[in-house]
């Protein structure tokens, strides 16, 4: 898309990505579809893996990170009795092998796996090894030791039975791999496994009824699509938010502290007009920017360009 086609326009886009596409070709679909000039994600999908991918314009981008951290939720089927090389139903099947797995069975084993626990990533993923994907690694036949990781799995249950394709659904914390799940509820019931599909449902506090579709946003005029943007503190809404009279917000605005009572890592800043100001901490008696949010409405200042090189935001091209 050329810069001058494009629009410096702020928010969040649910998007229902669709089966097949990859991550960063629905995040370039979307953007020229909105003619937005900046746009990011907060966290990949795999192409064989559909459901909730927030995507972020604009202001929205400087908030990423909030949701790469947030728990999540998926609507899985596992494939018993067949392993692949991926773990999943791209892969070559390595092994097949008889399915005796009762209801009951698969219950009590999907029981084991919840709560804390640690979790080895599978090799075929985006974690790097010396500057190089796993993933590439692994299409060159390689394997390396992978350290196992903490996660959490809040709660793990059986949605459909199915002595071949059990579907089940989960909440877990990030970094969680559910094809690396699949393979371990395959391995512990002695039949062998791997993910057949996968479906977010929900990513912090965003839900996949909130979603669109890029078939959808196809369908419609460039005003209905932009209708479709959450607000940019749709990244926030699990931090406490405070609010500063005028003057306070004219020097939070401009990356000076403000007196402030209280104590919090983090929190959202608003004015007395509910304008989204940034994040900021708040200790020892004084408000600190640790984000700003640039006023559109005001006259336009290039430290925001810079703001956002030095804190790593990405703009797709």
């Amino acid at each position: 898309m050329r810069r001058a086609a494009a629009d410096c326009i702020d928010g969040v886009l649910a998007l229902d990505k669709p089966l097949g596409l990859t991550s960063n070709l629905a995040l370039q679909k979307a953007r020229r579809l909105l003619q937005a000039r900046k746009a990011g994600h907060t966290g990949t999908l795999d192409p064989l893996a559909t459901g909730l991918l927030p995507l972020t314009f604009g202001e929205a981008t400087k908030f990423s990170a909030d949701l790469l951290d947030a728990d999540k939720e998926y609507q899985a089927q596992i494939a018993l009795g067949v392993t692949t090389s991926t773990g999943d139903a791209e892969g070559q099947v390595l092994e097949r092998r008889p399915v005796h797995v009762s209801r009951e069975q698969l219950e009590a084993v999907l029981a084991r796996f919840v709560g804390s626990q640690e979790q080895v990533p599978p090799m075929h993923s985006a974690l790097k090894r010396d500057g190089r994907p796993l993933y590439e690694l692994a299409r060159a036949g390689r394997e390396v030791v992978r350290a196992p990781r903490p996660i959490v799995i809040s709660r793990l249950q059986l949605m459909c039975w199915d002595e071949r394709r059990p579907a089940i659904e989960l909440e877990c914390s990030k970094g969680t791999y559910v094809r690396a799940l699949a393979q371990d509820i395959g391995q512990a019931l002695g039949c062998g496994g791997h993910l057949h599909s996968l479906r977010r449902t929900r990513v912090g506090h965003l839900r996949l009824a909130q979603a669109t579709t890029l078939e959808e946003l196809e369908g419609q005029e460039l005003g209905a699509r932009r209708d479709r943007l959450l607000a940019v503190d749709a990244l926030l809404t699990s931090l406490p938010r405070i609010s500063l009279d005028a003057d306070a917000a004219v020097r939070f605005g401009h990356g000076q502290r403000v007196p402030q009572r209280g104590e919090w890592p983090r929190l959202r800043v608003y004015d007395g007009s509910n304008r989204l100001l940034g994040v900021a901490s708040c200790s020892g008696g004084w408000l600190t920017a640790i984000r700003l949010v640039t006023d559109r409405t005001a006259p336009a200042d290039r430290s925001g360009n810079r703001f956002a090189r030095e804190n790593g935001i990405e703009e797709a091209t």
